[in-house]
């Protein structure tokens, strides 16, 4: 199986894993969480990513990060080789749980099913007013105007 690592700003990465953990509880083993606080040196961070890395025992290894640019992402990129670990960014909730269930398939089928989770994850939708109301929300009347 594939090891899934979450390198995130605080408390966004353990939120994530506590999520995954709530809807495949067994899933514990393969899949760490690294929270990088605002005052963490990056030094610091790297050192514990690696040590997170190295402690899911597994071959291959999906990084999900927060924010392209930003400094889990960097952290992440400085972990990546693009053969056994392969790093995403923009990591929600979708993508995780996607991940968990297609731990394993090979890593590169793994990571375009994690895009695409999180992708297919993000949608819009409609609100509609409860039966007992009509109209719009925050509609207007000369009532409620003060003068």
């Amino acid at each position: 199986m594939i090891g899934i690592l979450i390198i995130a700003h605080a408390p966004l990465a353990s939120a994530l894993r506590d999520c995954a953990l709530h809807v495949f509880p067994d899933c514990g083993s393969g899949v760490l969480a690294i929270d990088v606080l605002p005052n963490d040196a990056p030094e610091d961070t790297l050192e514990s990513a690696a040590h997170a890395l190295n402690s899911l025992g597994t071959q291959e290894v999906l990084l999900l990060t927060d924010v392209f640019g930003a400094t889990p992402c960097n952290i992440a990129q400085k972990l990546t080789d693009g053969v056994q670990t392969r790093l995403l960014a923009g990591a929600n909730l979708p993508m995780l749980l996607r991940s968990v269930c297609y731990r394993h398939e090979s890593l590169d089928a793994l990571t375009a099913r994690a895009q695409a989770g999180g992708i297919q994850g993000v949608m819009p939708v409609g609100s509609t007013a409860p039966h007992h109301q009509s109209g719009r929300l925050n509609a207007t009347s000369q009532h409620d105007h003060q003068q």
